[in-house]
């Protein structure tokens, strides 16, 4: 019993030699940089200007853009494409294009090919070339017995627009 007594308190003083604090070390060795001469601080470089550069090729083709993309711009610029906001629009421009289907054509008194336009909830509309369908305002140019051409103005993604054909296909037969 006696020997563990001794064991014990050898390993409880051990023990506490391991505890010391920490801080006082941190503290200690803080101290010691506190009280070192301060290094000397680089000067700053000195900087010599640069002369400036004149870009004076604004007019050739920029080396960032496809060619086709050029090509396409350069063309774009030159046609001005605007939706006639003050027009009336038609019953058939509330539909979005792809809802409407096309059940067929027939030709009118006058000889004009007449086509035949099922709205959503059903109904049988006629539209003629001139007539306008879809929210883009979607201009009929052709009628044949099997489809409608129209022109639509669509933005652009940058600040005008752009016309875009599309085709309403006749599909089956009437139902």
């Amino acid at each position: 019993m006696n020997n563990y007594k001794i064991f014990l308190g050898l390993l409880v003083s051990v023990g506490l030699i391991g505890c010391d604090s920490r801080i006082d070390a941190v503290n200690q060795q803080m101290a010691e940089i506190r009280n070192q001469p301060p290094l000397p601080i680089e000067p700053a470089p000195i900087f010599i200007p640069v002369p400036l550069f004149n870009y004076a090729a604004h007019q050739l083709k920029s080396p960032f853009m496809p060619s086709s993309l050029a090509a396409e711009l350069k063309i774009m610029a030159g046609k001005r494409v605007y939706p006639n906001f003050n027009r009336q629009p038609q019953p058939l421009e509330s539909y979005a294009l792809e809802s409407l289907n096309m059940k067929g054509s027939m030709r009118g008194k006058s000889n004009n090919t007449i086509a035949l336009i099922q709205t959503p909830d059903g109904q049988i509309e006629r539209v003629q070339v001139g007539s306008y369908l879809g929210m883009n305002q979607g201009r009929i140019i052709r009628i044949s017995p099997t489809q409608i051409d129209l022109v639509e103005i669509v933005p652009d993604g940058r600040e005008g627009y752009v016309e875009r054909p599309r085709t309403l296909v006749l599909i089956g037969p009437a139902q």
